[in-house]
């Protein structure tokens, strides 16, 4: 690992642009019959808001805890909000969200 010096350091930090992280969980309708269509749709919207570089990372994740994915948005937290609000999952509740400011660098990404 390469260790980076104050001026690196001072260089790079600068870069940092503003982000949302959103935290999707499970909401009270989860369980219900109706759930996976709707699960099915809400990923088809997160396909389109990738293709349009709105939603920049996409995390499901599925270890049966309450958190069911999380996203990072390229958006301010009530532009992400907003998004969020019209999910069909949120929509039919069968997920709930928060959404938290967060900062990160252009050009991250998953190896």
């Amino acid at each position: 690992m390469k260790t980076f010096t104050d001026e690196e350091m001072g260089q790079l930090l600068p870069t940092a642009k503003s982000y949302s992280v959103v935290i999707l969980k499970k909401g009270p309708k989860f369980g219900d019959d109706t759930a996976p269509g709707i699960v099915w749709e809400h990923g088809r919207r997160n396909f389109g808001l990738r293709d349009d570089g709105v939603l920049a990372v996409v995390l499901p994740v599925a270890d049966g805890s309450e958190v069911c994915g999380i996203g990072v948005f390229a958006a301010d937290v009530d532009a992400a909000a907003a998004l969020m609000a019209d999910d069909p999952g949120v929509a039919a509740d069968v997920f709930t969200y928060e959404v938290h400011a967060c900062r990160g660098f252009p050009g991250d990404s998953l190896p």
